[in-house]
């Protein structure tokens, strides 16, 4: 079975991840000292993917404010749901909105809007 987790929180993982490998190709410039254009482009690139995680991280907060909240019936924490389908973003409890999907497994799928 695959492991799920909160929309909101893949993509805050993903703009965490778009920081490091910044960090890395930056870091990664420095052994290119001799050639001053090379170092450039590498801390130019790592530059890149800072600002590229700033953007996301910008997006999903923006797109948070606009989600549903609601309290999981399984741990009583407020939690926000993105899709017709999401999982609660501490104890991973499959959430919806759907009277018709309630009671079914959960799958991502259900976002998809050919599954509507």
């Amino acid at each position: 079975m695959a492991k799920y987790s909160s929309k909101i929180n893949k993509i805050r993982t993903f703009a965490l991840s778009l920081i490091f490998i910044g960090i890395i190709v930056m870091y990664a410039g420095i052994f290119f000292k001799s050639s001053p254009l090379v170092m450039t482009i590498f801390m130019v690139l790592g530059l890149l993917f800072i600002i590229a995680s700033t953007v996301v991280y910008f997006w999903i907060g923006m797109l948070s404010t606009k989600t549903v909240q609601v309290i999981c019936p399984n741990c009583g924490k407020q939690t926000k749901i993105l899709g017709r389908v999401d999982m609660c973003m501490y104890c991973n409890e499959p959430l919806t909105l759907d009277p018709n999907l309630e009671g079914r497994d959960f799958d991502e799928k259900y976002n998809r809007k050919a599954n509507k």
